[in-house]
């Protein structure tokens, strides 16, 4: 059985209309996802990002349980419609 290196690195990545959650906090506008989820038909059982797993109220929380398991590294991603909310500017 073929086995990991000693120094391999475990790591996880998340994808932020999966996770995010707060559709409307903090200035963040609609995306392209929130309205296209919003659409009757569009999504299983009209399910949406708009609660998810609430990972931008809770990524304290969610990154000390993946230290807790012994994830190494974590990539992220963060809604542009809440990066830059006019599409826009700086």
């Amino acid at each position: 059985m073929k086995k990991f290196p000693e120094d391999f690195v475990w790591g996880a990545s998340t994808s932020a209309y999966q996770i995010e959650g707060a559709y409307n906090a903090d200035g963040k506008v609609l995306s392209i996802w929130d309205v296209f989820t919003s659409i009757p038909g569009k999504t299983n059982n009209g399910e949406t990002g708009q609660v998810s797993g609430s990972h931008y109220h809770k990524f304290k929380e969610d990154v000390a349980l993946m230290k807790e398991i012994g994830i190494k590294a974590y990539r992220f991603s963060i809604s542009w419609s809440r990066v830059m909310p006019t599409g826009k500017g700086r």
